[in-house]
């Protein structure tokens, strides 16, 4: 069978390196809450890291053994994962990262990828939707199409509070819109002062 199914993605790499790669990315991952990186890497990463959090939401000793032989840093990030990451996640039952193609940023031209964990700081979804609402409701424009409505309901659903949060976010949005709109009325008053 040409082209069969395989377990994984061999990354053109030997096993102990192809082990070292991807607990580096994990280990990236749950540090910084977001990385960047080639999409066949960020796949094979996400793999590991929705098997991590499972560890870390049943919070057992032998999960607690298992997660940290897997972290090149455990003491920083076991914390992390068996406190926060656990609560964030406990209602969640899958689906804990997200994989977004990005244009190739390397000079071979590789797909890249962004891998982040959801429902925290840095959702780059979370932000895009509650940008999309802000525009629209600038525009006069009450009703959501149903994309943008099925967005919402996946940004909110798990998130706690998830509705108020998206609503904080809209209006951060107006207050940073103003304030830019304030400076660009102030610099153009003082162009036309320059110019007389």
């Amino acid at each position: 069978m040409a082209g069969g199914a395989a377990k994984y993605r061999h990354l053109s790499r030997s096993s102990s390196h192809r082990q070292a790669l991807l607990r580096n990315l994990v280990t990236s991952l749950f540090k910084h809450e977001s990385i960047t990186t080639t999409w066949a890497k960020a796949k094979e990463a996400q793999r590991l890291a929705e098997k991590l959090i499972t560890l870390g939401k049943k919070n057992t000793e032998a999960s607690r053994k298992r997660a940290l032989s897997t972290f090149y840093t455990p003491h920083e990030i076991l914390p992390k994962l068996f406190g926060p990451l656990r609560e964030r996640y406990a209602e969640r039952p899958g689906g804990y990262t997200r994989v977004l193609r990005v244009e190739p940023k390397k000079d071979d031209q590789a797909a890249s990828a962004i891998l982040e964990l959801v429902d925290g700081p840095k959702d780059m979804r979370f932000a895009l939707t509650a940008r999309t609402v802000a525009r629209r409701r600038e525009q006069g424009l009450e009703t959501l199409n149903d994309m943008t409505l099925t967005n919402v309901k996946k940004v909110t659903q798990f998130r706690k509070d998830g509705v108020e949060a998206l609503e904080r976010e809209i209006s951060k949005l107006k207050i940073v819109k103003e304030k830019e709109g304030k400076k660009a009325g102030v610099k153009e008053k003082a162009e036309k002062e320059a110019e007389e």
